[in-house]
Order: C-alpha cells, then structure tokens, then sequence
C-alpha cells in the first residue's frame, strides 16, 4: 500500500506548526467490469451472468438497509446504516428534523481484517 506524507495542522491551536501524518494514496478505481471479468476467469459463468448477479446485488442491499437490517456479505463484512441526531430533553420535543448524519458503515469480516493484517507501506 502506497502512502504519503500530509501536513494537518490542528484546528485548535492555528498559530501551531503543522505536523505530518501518512495518508493513503488511491492507485485509482477498479470498475464493476474489471471485477467481472476477473471472476469470470475464475468460474464457469460468463461476464454477463457476473455483471447480471452484481447488478441485482447492488439494487438488493439498499431496500434491506433502508428496511434497518444489517447486511452480511459473507467473508467482505457487514454493510448497516447509521444516524446521529440532536438530544432533548422530552420525547415531544424530538422530530426527525434532528435526525443527521445518515450513512453506511461497513464492518470488515475477520477473514478480510486477516487479509489486510500483513499490509506493507511504500511511501510515494
């Protein structure tokens, strides 16, 4: 993995020096495509019958994460939605106007943390 150097400087104290800190860099994307035809070489299907079973993924996973249920991927790890909102006081005083933040955590499998745990730094 591919890293360089990024100076941050704390935004509570700006008259300090910044510090350095690695940050990883993007060797760029691999398309849905690429990805098909690799398992294509790796199975019997045709790209087409890839391409077709991650389409149906993709249009599959929001409609359960929107019904509030985690999503396993099997040895990928674990797709759930996450929110944060404002506190009050009394339930009357709470709307979801308060609610913010919406997004989607991903929770790697311990066979991917496995994968990813003898990564090697190579600084850019």
């Amino acid at each position: 993995m591919k890293y360089k150097l990024v100076e941050r400087k704390n935004p509570q104290q700006p008259a300090a020096a910044g510090k350095l800190y690695a940050a990883p860099v993007n060797d760029g994307k691999v398309s849905q495509k690429e990805i098909a035809t690799e398992i294509v070489g790796l199975s019997s299907l045709s790209r087409g019958d890839v391409g077709n079973v991650i389409d149906n993924l993709l249009d599959t996973v929001p409609k359960y994460l929107l019904m509030g249920k985690s999503v396993s991927l099997g040895e990928l790890g674990t797709l759930r939605i996450s929110f944060s909102s404002e506190g009050v006081a009394a339930e009357q005083e709470f709307n979801v106007g308060k609610i913010s933040g919406v997004r989607v955590l991903f929770t790697p499998s311990p066979a991917l943390r496995k994968a990813i745990k003898g990564i090697r730094f190579e600084k850019m």
